[in-house]
């Protein structure tokens, strides 16, 4: 039996939005037993411990009951970082002006990996300030990886 990803996000964005946090992702890893359904949700002052432990102890008892997931998983919630993965069109708007290291899928000229201050997103192409080299624009589906750098 096929897992329903997407309905497992509706449900953990249902969740988050009425403790007024964001969903940010929703990943299942591993298989069988060793499953491993982890939820990552976000909000503007930080996440703390007791936003993970009450978005958890809410999943839980909706996930206990609509049984999205056959067998036996672990559930975890978090925040997704200081250095998350941009994964969403948005994520590199709403980050704009933050450090970001992009790994590029097909390299541009001999470079694969480029780091600057994210300058936005329009039409699945992301801007980014690469300092004295100047705005590089990089479409989105080249991009394999993109994160925020921490900056202390």
């Amino acid at each position: 039996m096929s897992v329903d990803v997407d309905k497992i996000r509706q449900i953990a964005e249902r969740v988050a939005v009425s403790e007024g946090l964001t969903l940010f992702d929703v990943e299942l890893k591993g298989a069988g037993a060793n499953r491993v359904l982890k939820v990552f949700i976000d909000k503007a002052e930080g996440v703390t411990h007791a936003d993970c432990q009450l978005v958890s102890e809410q999943l839980s008892v909706i996930l206990d009951v609509e049984d999205p997931i056959p067998g036996h998983y672990v559930l975890e919630v978090s925040s997704p970082g200081l250095d998350r993965q941009l994964v969403k069109p948005s994520d590199f708007t709403y980050f704009a002006g933050r450090r970001a290291r992009l790994v590029l899928r097909e390299p541009l000229g001999s470079q694969r990996v480029f780091e600057g201050r994210l300058a936005g997103c329009e039409s699945g192409r992301v801007r980014l300030d690469l300092g004295d080299q100047g705005v590089s624009e990089f479409e989105l589906s080249n991009i394999a990886k993109a994160k925020l750098v921490v900056e202390l």
